[in-house]
């Protein structure tokens, strides 16, 4: 998987920076730092994409 691939991605994961990138750019971020700093939120809020294995998140 290439860098900057989403498809590791939840739809809702997809439509929370969608939604995130919007805001940015209502407060005048460009197109493309708009998108790196809802990735970077999406991700910081959720850990990243999906991850596949048992047991994941029980301590």
């Amino acid at each position: 998987m290439p860098r900057g691939d989403k498809s590791a991605y939840t739809d809702k994961q997809k439509r929370q920076a969608k939604h995130i990138e919007e805001g940015y750019e209502k407060k005048g971020v460009s197109k493309d730092e708009a998108e790196k700093r809802a990735w970077a939120t999406v991700n910081k809020e959720s850990g990243g994409g999906k991850k596949s294995g048992s047991g994941r998140g029980k301590k």
